[in-house]
Formats: structure tokens, sequence, C-alpha cells
């Protein structure tokens, strides 16, 4: 698929702003550890990608009525949905100087009923290479396997246009508005399930 970048300015996939806060002492702390191991912008991309998928559950897998939107929270509450654990990544891509992006797919159930909008992350990992999709969610339940991968995509969804289910091509700098509001507006995930965004 080719993504759109929306912005001509590839610095604003570098921004820090209240959503992506990598300029927060959490976020900080958790780059300079991820970092110390992974030196180089591969290795350090695919160690945060797997830190973020696999040490932070997504919460309607775990039961976490917590509602997280902001990066900073979500690394310090161990908790969110694929909105929130793609904010995170991004914040720890950006930390280090890695440009990356928030898109998203529309997905439903198997009959094609209960659609709903799912975030992932895209990141370009230099300059002259093309924007790579991640999806850090986390592998739960049984059957989901997203991967990093920069070559071929590994998201944990394979994406079915005969039940309406989309790929939204455009690469955010921000969250999406209608993403955003919903998960501010919840005060909780039960609450956030009734007003997901059906689609963009």
């Amino acid at each position: 698929m080719d993504l759109i970048q929306k912005r001509p300015d590839i610095s604003a996939y570098l921004v820090a702003d209240e959503v992506i806060d990598h300029d927060h002492p959490l976020v900080r702390a958790t780059s300079e550890r991820l970092q110390a191991d992974h030196p180089d912008a591969y290795s350090y991309a695919k160690a945060a990608f797997e830190f973020v998928r696999d040490t932070i559950p997504h919460s309607a897998d775990s039961g976490d009525a917590r509602v997280t939107w902001r990066a900073s929270d979500v690394l310090g509450q161990r908790t969110g949905i694929c909105y929130a654990k793609s904010h995170a990544y991004a914040a720890l891509l950006r930390a280090r100087g890695i440009p990356a992006a928030l898109c998203y797919q529309r997905l439903t159930d198997d009959d094609g009923a209960n659609p709903a909008v799912h975030g992932l992350v895209a990141l370009k990992p230099a300059p002259g290479r093309a924007w790579a999709r991640q999806d850090p969610r986390g592998n739960v339940p049984p059957g989901v396997d997203a991967r990093f991968s920069l070559e071929e995509e590994r998201t944990a969804y394979t994406l079915r246009p005969a039940l309406g289910e989309v790929d939204y091509p455009v690469l955010h700098a921000e969250p999406h508005p209608v993403v955003l509001a919903a998960l501010r507006a919840a005060p909780d995930r039960t609450s956030l399930w009734r007003i997901l965004p059906t689609e963009l």
C-alpha cells in the first residue's frame, strides 16, 4: 500500500506534543534505557516496538478498565488500547530522531459487523527509505502475530475488503481528531467501547 505523507516537512513527524510527549522524563528515560542496548536506528526501532507490544498489555486483552492516551501515561500505567500503544511507540521513535506517523485501519468482526478503527504507527527508518507500518497492539489472543518488519508488513490483522475493512493510507503527524476525542471523553474502557470511531 502506498502511504500518503500528510505534511510535506518530515520534521512534523518528529514533534513532541501533548499526546506524543517524547520530551517527558519517563519517555526519555525509557528511550535511553532501550538505546543503551540497541545503539543503531534499526535495532532500536525493533526493540522499542517489542517493548511496547510485549510489556504494555492491550487493555481489552488484560481487562484493564483504565483509558490512557498520552504516551507518558501509557508507559507509566502500562496499559492502553491500540491507539494509546501507538502513541507510546511513536514517542519512543521520535525521542531518538526517527520520524513516526500515526495511521489507521477500519476492521470488522468476521461477519462484517461492529466496525472499528484500529491504530498503527509508520516509521521512516532513514532518509530515502520508504515508510513502514508497524502494529504494536500486542499478540493476544492466539492467532495474532504482529512483528517488526521494514520490508514485508506484519500487522496484527489481515485486511478483508469484502467485509468492508479499509486501509487508510494517510500518515498523520498527530492523532486523528476523532480518535483523540473518543479517548479523552471516555472515563473507562467500557465507555470507550461504546464511542470507538467506526470510520475516518
